[in-house]
């Protein structure tokens, strides 16, 4: 029996240059043991998998069969398609030319994500050398790769924090491997969270270094996209115990009782029987120094509710990711992003109204 799967052919990401658009997946894909539900496709020859968008989507987080200057907008025949079945998708750049190098030939491969968490690269064909592509203009990456945010502060006496980007595990392919007809599989390892429960986080032969944090309920080595999060509920000292003596502190704000049947009684002001209060002293002036403590507190909280707002409705803006990290052999070294005039910078874009895409029957290629 011959199987007929619809195709779509993303028309923006076929018509355009340096630009990427989100894509919903029918199933969860785990990715470093993260369950995924959305993608966005780029027209560089990669998928990125971050949760949030920037402009330096080519620097980590990544799965790139073949991340390059490509530019479908070149010719008709260049197109972006994607495939759901249900249980894979594949995205294909097909025909697909270099920017500036078109004439040295078109190029067909793909991604494809298996529900199972395994990852297939295919390569049609491969008219250039992968190790002859220029990267000056464009990063020319062959790979996976993930990272997770951290908010960290500005400086000792300041509690402003900044986004940064940690990027703790990377895959790279021997770009001399990658030929007409070729394929590469990736299998996903274990990882701690995968564990739903403080025995098997601790005891399974699966996975090695694993913690279970029972504030969070959560198995964890501290090095994954909820890291944050695990900072924020002291994890690191909790998974250092046994699953029967957890007694985990709460973080600061939340309730840190739960024994208090009733609340504590509020702190009142005495006046001695033998003073008297005069009118418009004592605490009259108290009463103006707590006014105006209440109202500095209340500038602030409202000055941080605002940069707050700020950060989280403009993502794509500079200040919040001002450096990318990786790490090797537990040393951090920095790089700063080049946001402004960036040349590899990518621009998402969204399907408008009267945009269609288009739908063929997928073919037996790569």
């Amino acid at each position: 029996l011959s199987v007929h799967i619809q195709v779509r052919i993303h028309r923006i990401l076929s018509n355009t240059h340096r630009q990427a658009s989100r894509v919903a997946l029918s199933f969860d894909f785990p990715f470093y043991g993260h369950n995924l539900r959305q993608v966005i496709v780029a027209t560089g020859g990669f998928i990125f998998m971050g949760e949030i968008t920037h402009l330096m989507l080519t620097a980590t987080q990544y799965v790139a069969p073949l991340m390059a200057n490509f530019d479908p907008s070149f010719s008709q025949n260049s197109t972006v398609r994607y495939m759901d079945n249900g249980k894979l998708f594949v995205v294909q750049w097909d025909k697909v030319r270099l920017k500036n190098r078109e004439d040295e030939g078109a190029f067909t491969f793909q991604a494809a994500l298996h529900s199972n968490g395994s990852i297939v690269f295919n390569y049609r064909d491969i008219p250039v050398p992968v190790e002859k592509m220029n990267s000056t203009e464009h990063p020319v990456k062959v790979g996976l790769s993930d990272a997770f945010m951290a908010l960290i502060p500005t400086s000792q006496l300041s509690d402003a924090k900044r986004r940064t980007i940690y990027e703790y595990h990377r895959v790279e392919i021997d770009t001399t491997k990658i030929v007409s007809g070729s394929a590469f599989e990736f299998t996903p390892l274990p990882t701690c969270l995968q564990h739903t429960s403080c025995d098997l986080c601790l005891t399974s032969n699966l996975t090695s270094g694993c913690g279970w944090c029972n504030t969070i309920q959560r198995c964890s080595n501290g090095i994954d996209r909820h890291r944050q999060e695990w900072l924020d509920y002291y994890c690191p000292e909790e998974s250092k115990g046994k699953c029967e003596d957890y007694n985990p502190p709460l973080p600061e704000g939340s309730m840190s009782s739960f024994n208090q049947s009733s609340p504590a009684p509020t702190p009142s002001l005495a006046v001695p029987e033998d003073q008297t209060v005069t009118r418009g002293e004592g605490i009259t002036e108290n009463t103006a120094i707590i006014a105006g403590v209440v109202a500095a507190l209340v500038l602030l909280v409202t000055l941080t509710l605002l940069a707050v707002y700020y950060i989280n409705t403009h993502p794509t803006v500079a200040p919040p990711f001002y450096l990318m990290q990786r790490r090797t052999n537990n040393y951090w070294p920095s790089m700063k992003f080049r946001n402004q005039g960036c040349p590899s910078s990518y621009a998402e874009v969204e399907l408008g109204v009267h945009e269609k895409e288009g739908f063929i029957e997928a073919e037996h290629c790569c």
